[in-house]
């Protein structure tokens, strides 16, 4: 398994992912979401597997607008310029990606 994190510092969920993988001694990487963001590759990787909507943190202060943005590629620069907007934690193994806290689909990956 290659798992990353992706995730907020002040997430709930992410230090819950995080605690999931340190349980089971299952190595990770953490990648600080706000201060490094994602790829775009990344992001593609990621929007592949769960869909552009599930990325999309309505809750993230400004991020109402990317629902006014007509174009799926325009959403998609928008969550790059402002990773704040990304929902987290992202929990990435290969092609296979999560959103939000996913034990039950983590647990199909050992």
């Amino acid at each position: 398994m290659n798992i990353q994190i992706f995730g907020k510092s002040k997430c709930f969920d992410t230090k819950k992912a995080e605690r999931y993988f340190k349980e089971r001694r299952v190595k990770y990487q953490r990648i600080d979401l706000p201060a490094i963001g994602m790829s775009r590759g990344e992001l593609a990787a990621v929007k592949s597997a769960v869909g552009l909507e599930a990325l999309i943190d309505e809750s993230a202060p400004g991020a109402e607008i990317i629902k006014y943005l007509a174009h799926e590629t325009d959403k998609e620069e928008k969550l790059l310029e402002n990773p704040s907007y990304i929902k987290t934690p992202i929990v990435r193994n290969g092609k296979k990606a999560t959103v939000g806290y996913c034990p039950d689909v983590w647990k199909e990956w050992e």
